[in-house]
Parts: structure tokens; C-alpha cells; sequence
């Protein structure tokens, strides 16, 4: 649709729309990731470590051949750390950096569901003020009685080279 493209400014700001989110959790706060970016999810796994990564880079998993790098989304939150449980899981995302796109793996608390969200039911992130980082948020989703934070897993993981930890796998077709 024409009328879902980036707005005139070509401000990745104004971009976000209405579409199918993956909403899952951190903690006691939501989240949602455009559900066009989500390539699968699985449960927890061993991961590799890589040495001289940031502590919010856990390392490396061996998915049916290829090598993704793994995130843990709490961590680059700043959040504390949580127990690995039985509902801890893996959201695999089509990353885009340098022009590249590759695979990442987001470890996340909990999976929670794909909501369809209206444009009239996400407000734009400039909302929470200047003081308040918000070039990751693509919008606020607001549905029934909750609030998730829409993110731009691209701009999460801006500033961390994971393409040259990923270097190895096949690109993303």
C-alpha cells in the first residue's frame, strides 16, 4: 500500500504502521517485533560463546547449518539478567546492517502472541519526550489494556557488528 510507505520526510520515525506484530516479554514489559522481520522461533539452546563480544552478545548457535549470532535483549536493555526457564525462547529476525541482511537470534522471557495493530492504536515514540532515547521504537501499541513497545530490531542492534559475526552464513534470501 502506498499510503503505509516512509512518510514524504524520509524519517524511519513517522514509519511506523498498522501490520502483525510478535509481541513477547521481558520481564513485565512488552514488546512487539513486525511480525515480517521474524523468521522463526525456537526454544532455548546451547550457545557458543565468542570471545570480545559485548555481554549482551551471548554468542553463537549452529541453526541446520547456519551460524547466527544470539542477543539477549534484557541485557541490551541495561535489564538484569533472568533464569533461563521453560518458556525462555529464541525469536530468530532478518537483521539489516551495512547492507547486509542476515539472521539474529533475540533471546526473549516469553513469547506472547501475534496482535494485529491499527495505525489509530500505535502513537509515535517522539511522545515520551527528548530526554527518552527512542530511535529503536518504530511506535506504541496500544491494545485492550496494554502497552508494547513496537521496535526497530535494526536500530536495537545498530552500532553492534553482528554481520561480521554472522560472516560465515549463507546471506538471507
Amino acid at each position: 500500500m502506498a499510503d503505509t510507505a516512509i512518510h514524504e520526510s524520509g524519517s524511519k520515525k513517522n514509519s511506523a504502521q498498522e501490520g502483525k506484530y510478535l509481541t513477547f516479554a521481558l520481564g513485565n514489559e512488552e514488546y512487539g517485533l513486525e511480525i515480517l522481520k521474524v523468521r522463526e522461533i525456537i526454544g532455548y539452546m546451547n550457545i557458543t560463546a565468542v570471545p570480545q563480544t559485548p555481554d549482551f552478545v551471548k554468542g553463537i548457535i549452529n541453526l541446520r547449518g547456519q551460524v547466527i549470532p544470539v542477543i539477549d535483549l534484557r541485557l541490551r536493555f541495561g535489564m538484569k539478567q533472568a533464569e533461563i526457564t521453560d518458556q525462555t525462547c529464541i525469536i530468530v529476525a532478518e537483521v539489516n546492517q551495512s547492507d547486509k541482511t542476515f539472521n539474529a537470534g533475540l533471546i526473549v522471557d516469553r513469547v506472547q502472541e501475534v496482535l494485529d495493530i491499527d495505525n489509530e492504536n500505535i502513537e509515535e515514540p517522539s511522545n515520551l519526550g527528548s530526554a527518552v532515547q527512542t530511535d529503536f521504537i518504530l511506535g506504541i501499541g496500544k491494545v485492550e489494556n496494554t502497552i508494547n513497545i513496537l521496535l526497530d530490531i535494526d536500530q536495537v542492534l545498530s552500532g553492534v557488528h553482528l554481520n561480521e559475526t554472522a560472516a560465515d552464513t549463507a546471506p538471507v534470501s
